[in-house]
């Protein structure tokens, strides 16, 4: 204790000398701020202050950036604003904005140049023949032949199987207007959205604590399940601040969720060869405030699987929940084995770790949309999603989804697909859609000019180019009247392939056109090629440093597809 006070001692003496002048310092700028401040009123001394902290805290309300929003995209965010507002720069600036949305517009309005729209309410009513010859009317808006499988993804059913398509109509006649919030009053439904859970559940190997809910779709799924692992990290794991942890090629929907919830989303990038996201850079994105893990089974961009089961050995590393978004493969992923086929990756509850898992049954489950499944491997974490209010005046409420008031009618044909199909059906149906895109895959690959992206398993195959535009070519497709998705960072376009993809010769004219378009690229690669279209779009909108551009462009669209004149 002596030996600590001599010390202490040692330290004062040292410290001592250069106290002194930091006092001595402080005490003269306090004598020349007093000489100056003695000038003026106490008045306008209080004035000065609080303009100073007004203006700080103006600032920093201007330049705080959102929980998803870094401050370098702030910072662009704010800079574009300040462009767009200068005299004469601004002008141009503007007038190549209007251009852009004038593309947007006519791209999706064209269509609708010589039709009227109906904007007001019918003095009078129709009879039943009169609306059915108007839906036929507006269904036959379109040049995209979607019936003959000219669409990627979109539509799922063979739209040739009358007798499921009479089976889905007349099922959903029968109960269109239940609704399972009221489970007293249609007791049959809640015990088809029951079964519904328990089959999805046990196709995914859950054990007998598994269970989940039927939502509207993969979005509304995700959501929930966000939802939930956000209120199981504030009540349960104690975080205050809960953060997800994503690949960047996870669908959207987890944006969407994390700006619904206010929770923290971090992306991690993906191998730019296989497609697959690096575990060893979600490992490194893992703070104390993660709450989920996520892998994608597959990813909609490529199709490719993430690492399921690297993602969920993580999980238990750190004790981390881990989801598997299965949204598009989800009715065909438990079939593959039985159809003679194979993937890379395990990704169902047979994998420890795994915690909750999302699969539509509007896409390859082959029911109407909208709805999906979403499974947790207990009660205590679907608990966290469900909403209860116990002090409304109008009674206890509570709901299982975002949504209170449910259709009844499309849980009711899931129910029926679901039953129509059974395993037999939906091992076929998987084995046929199969044989056509490794078909495709193995006749694409000798294309040239054409790359694949990574080395796709299921039903989705990206296509890019290393020698040509590759939105040409999507472009060129969709002139011929084919229907793709196009995709960014890097540039390519996919195709999801479906039931309506099996039928004769459907396959072998895509190639086709493919093969004739990609030829004549490549053939002319050194030419200088005009954009225009949605290649135009795409090309533009990669090489804005400000995103937030981008997103006002995206809302131009939504505009317009509500917009009831043509401009």
């Amino acid at each position: 204790m002596e030996q600590l006070t001599l010390y202490g001692q040692i330290a004062l003496e040292f410290i001592h000398p250069y106290y002194i002048i930091m006092m001595d310092f402080l005490q003269a700028q306090r004598s020349k701020f007093n000489a100056v401040a003695g000038e003026y009123e106490p008045f306008v001394l209080f004035a000065i202050t609080s303009l100073f902290w007004f203006l700080i805290i103006k600032l920093w309300a201007a330049f705080k950036a959102d929980v998803n929003e870094d401050y370098w995209s702030l910072c662009k965010r704010k800079f574009t604003r300040i462009i767009l507002k200068i005299p004469g720069l601004g002008y141009f600036a503007n007038k190549e904005i209007n251009k852009v949305l004038g593309v947007i517009d006519d791209e999706l309005m064209g269509i609708y140049k010589n039709r009227t729209f109906q904007t007001t309410l019918p003095a009078r009513g129709s009879n039943a023949d009169q609306v059915m010859k108007q839906v036929d009317n507006y269904m036959s808006i379109g040049s995209i032949k979607w019936q003959e499988g000219r669409v990627s993804g979109g539509i799922y059913s063979d739209q040739q199987d009358t007798e499921f398509l009479d089976l889905m109509s007349n099922v959903y006649r029968k109960t269109a207007y239940t609704n399972p919030l009221h489970a007293d009053v249609f007791p049959g439904i809640r015990k088809m959205e029951a079964e519904v859970v328990r089959m999805t559940c046990n196709l995914y190997k859950g054990g007998p604590e598994a269970c989940g809910v039927v939502s509207t779709g993969g979005t509304e799924s995700i959501v929930l399940a966000v939802k939930a692992y956000r209120n199981y990290a504030k009540y349960v794991m104690g975080i205050r601040n809960p953060e997800i942890i994503v690949p960047i090629t996870a669908h959207p929907a987890f944006d969407k969720a994390a700006e619904l919830l206010k929770v923290q989303i971090n992306h991690v990038p993906v191998d730019p060869i296989t497609k697959k996201v690096y575990v060893k850079k979600m490992k490194a994105a893992i703070n104390g405030n993660t709450c989920l893990l996520v892998g994608s089974a597959p990813a909609f961009p490529h199709g490719i699987y993430d690492p399921i089961e690297e993602i969920a050995k993580l999980g238990k590393q750190y004790n981390i929940p881990v989801h598997v978004d299965a949204c598009l493969g989800g009715f065909l992923n438990p079939f593959v084995n039985d159809a003679g086929y194979k993937v890379d990756e395990r990704f169902d509850f047979s994998v420890p770790g795994v915690t909750s898992i999302t699969a539509d049954t509007h896409k390859y489950g082959y029911a109407p949309k909208g709805t999906s499944v979403v499974m947790y491997a207990n009660n205590e974490l679907r608990r966290y999603q469900y909403f209860v209010t116990p002090n409304w005046p109008g009674g206890l409420y509570a709901s299982p989804t975002i949504l209170g008031s449910r259709p009844g009618g499309v849980i009711a044909d899931c129910w029926a697909a679901l039953m129509y199909h059974g395993h037999e059906g939906y091992v076929s149906k998987t084995k046929a859609i199969l044989e056509v895109t490794r078909y495709f895959v193995k006749e694409a690959a000798k294309i040239q000019g054409l790359k694949i992206c990574g080395s796709p398993k299921l039903s989705v195959v990206a296509l890019t180019s290393d020698d040509f535009n590759i939105f040409l070519l999507s472009d060129n497709l969709t002139q011929k009247g084919w229907n793709v998705n196009v995709l960014q960072f890097p540039s390519a376009f996919h195709i999801c392939f479906t039931l309506m993809h099996t039928k004769k010769g459907v396959i072998d004219n895509l190639l086709q056109d493919i093969r004739e378009i990609a030829s004549n690229l490549y053939a002319n690669r050194s030419k200088h090629t005009k954009l225009d279209g949605q290649a135009a779009l795409y090309g533009m909108s990669q090489s804005i440093p400000d995103r937030s551009l981008i997103s006002y462009f995206a809302n131009q669209f939504i505009d317009s597809y509500y917009s009831t004149q043509y401009k």
